[in-house]
């Protein structure tokens, strides 16, 4: 939010925010946009604003009349710097988590088999406590207190997106997975996991997955070498081709 009050300036920031924003930039570039760290304005409008544990407001007080893009970000890896072409508010909700996982990961590395569990985000090291593969659970997005489908998995980040926790406030129809050239959420998802060998990655792929739905998500996914699975309202399951080497499990 700081950067915001210095729009057209090279700003030097640490090297975790460069790293996220880094990285949310080249997604961007990936997806051709579909995935965009500049559509914190729009979640803004929607009321998703709120500190997580205060609830206060956090507001920019930004009048955004001219479209904005993660192009409108220009980085300098030498100097670490952040230049926002335009007023605009970057969101990074769909890989700030991820990376404070990674970092944990890299933190408990040293160890045989460890967890980190950050709610819908999970990495998995080595072997659990009975030196077997990690057993992984997907909720149902229908019946949270359930488990849909079951992965086991070693050395890997599970990161799920979804639209069943968090509505707008204003609008019950808008959710915080957004596609920033519709501004709409995708219908024909409900869920969407994903695994990779990094948190931040899985993070950022199950956002993309499940803003692009069932087919279009699946094929990104198998276009960029990476698994996941995504859920249909009527609870049924699309997965890349090779889930099967996760012993990919479906619970009745």
């Amino acid at each position: 939010m700081q950067l915001l009050n210095h729009a057209r300036v090279p700003v030097v920031v640490s090297d975790i925010l460069f790293e996220t924003i880094r990285f949310a930039y080249e997604v961007a570039k990936l997806t051709k946009g579909v995935f965009d760290p500049t559509v914190g304005f729009t979640l803004e409008s929607y009321g998703f604003n709120r500190h997580y544990l205060t609830r206060n407001k956090i507001e920019s007080n930004l009048d955004l009349t001219t479209p904005v893009s993660y192009k409108d970000i220009v980085l300098n890896n030498e100097y670490k710097t952040v230049l926002l072409k335009k007023p605009l508010i970057i969101d990074l909700g769909a890989v700030a988590k991820g990376f404070a996982i990674d970092l944990a990961a890299k933190a408990l590395s040293q160890f045989e088999g460890y967890l980190v569990d950050a709610g819908e985000d999970i990495y998995a090291g080595g072997l659990n406590e009975d030196d077997e593969l990690w057993n992984i659970g997907i909720r149902n997005p229908l019946n949270t207190d359930h488990i849909i489908h079951t992965l086991k998995v070693s050395n890997m980040a599970v990161c799920t997106s979804g639209n069943y926790e968090r509505v707008s406030p204003k609008d019950e129809n808008k959710q915080h997975l957004i596609n920033p050239y519709t501004g709409k959420t995708a219908k024909d998802s409900i869920s969407s996991t994903v695994l990779a060998p990094f948190a931040m990655m899985a993070d950022a792929f199950s956002t993309v997955a499940f803003i692009l739905g069932k087919e279009d998500g699946i094929k990104l996914l198998e276009d960029h070498g990476i698994n996941g699975i995504i859920i249909t309202p009527s609870l049924s399951s699309y997965t890349t081709k090779e889930m099967e080497d996760y012993h990919y499990d479906e619970n009745k």
